[in-house]
């Protein structure tokens, strides 16, 4: 039955959306080049690399920023979000593919509303001298504090109520379907977000730039969502983000 859904995937809108975050991710990989191929102009050349990498959030500018989340936002959360569109294909009976572009469109905005955000956050975080130019920790408080609220976190009513409502989206869509693509997309959004937003965060300690990063953390929240892995991911992951937390706070004293 699965593979059946995703050979059916085959529509433009599918392709579109598969191409989005396609490009998305081949775009953070080319910024997570380690820096000696830049230098060398191993790949593409330097001009190439001196526009799209600059070496610090202050010279690069808060737009180009907030560009690189809303970049790693649309790679990371989208495909997240997969089987709930495709619930929502489902449900439409004369579907239109405007809908669905109207839905995935509303579900990002959320999104772009958290790069914004987060952006701001970085741009702070760096010029108060705790993370270095690729957003990665500079100090072990920071880290243990940001792991201690995404261990915590994983405990929450909260981050229950979120991931049960995006593990059943069919129940989900049909308690407000009539509502229209573009609201049952900012709603999705914001649901996705209250599942995802502390696991995110973590960029700032391994680093925004870190492409191992953002890759193990898709898997996993992609798995969170999932009816039969998910409620065996959330909680353990919440007891290895605690004593993460603990092992670099006591290495901090």
């Amino acid at each position: 039955m699965v593979a059946d859904r995703i050979r059916s995937m085959t529509g433009w809108h599918w392709l579109t959306l598969f191409g989005v975050i396609f490009a998305a991710w081949v775009v953070l990989f080319l910024m997570a080049v380690p820096a000696e191929m830049r230098a060398m102009s191993a790949v593409y050349g330097a001009d190439f690399w001196e526009s799209l990498c600059t070496i610090t959030p202050d010279a690069a500018g808060f737009l180009r920023v907030l560009l690189m989340w809303v970049v790693m936002s649309a790679a990371m959360m989208a495909p997240t979000a997969l089987p709930a569109f495709a619930t929502y294909e489902d449900l439409s009976q004369q579907f239109e593919t405007a809908r669905f572009g109207v839905l995935v469109s509303g579900y990002l905005v959320i999104w772009i509303g958290f790069s914004v955000m987060a952006a701001a956050v970085q741009m702070g975080l760096f010029q108060a001298g705790l993370i270095g130019a690729l957003g990665e920790s500079r100090s072990a408080l920071l880290s243990a504090g940001l792991l201690w609220v995404a261990g915590m976190y994983q405990f929450s009513a909260l981050k229950e109520a979120c991931l049960s409502k995006c593990r059943m989206p069919m129940s989900f869509f049909l308690q407000h379907f009539e509502e229209g693509p573009w609201r049952n997309g900012l709603r999705l959004g914001l649901t996705c977000l209250g599942c995802c937003w502390a696991l995110m965060l973590l960029a700032f300690v391994g680093g925004v730039m870190n492409i191992a990063f953002m890759g193990l953390a898709t898997v996993i929240m992609i798995f969170e969502k999932l009816p039969e892995i998910g409620r065996w991911v959330t909680k353990p992951l919440g007891v290895v983000l605690l004593l993460a937390s603990v092992w670099i706070g006591f290495g901090a004293i």
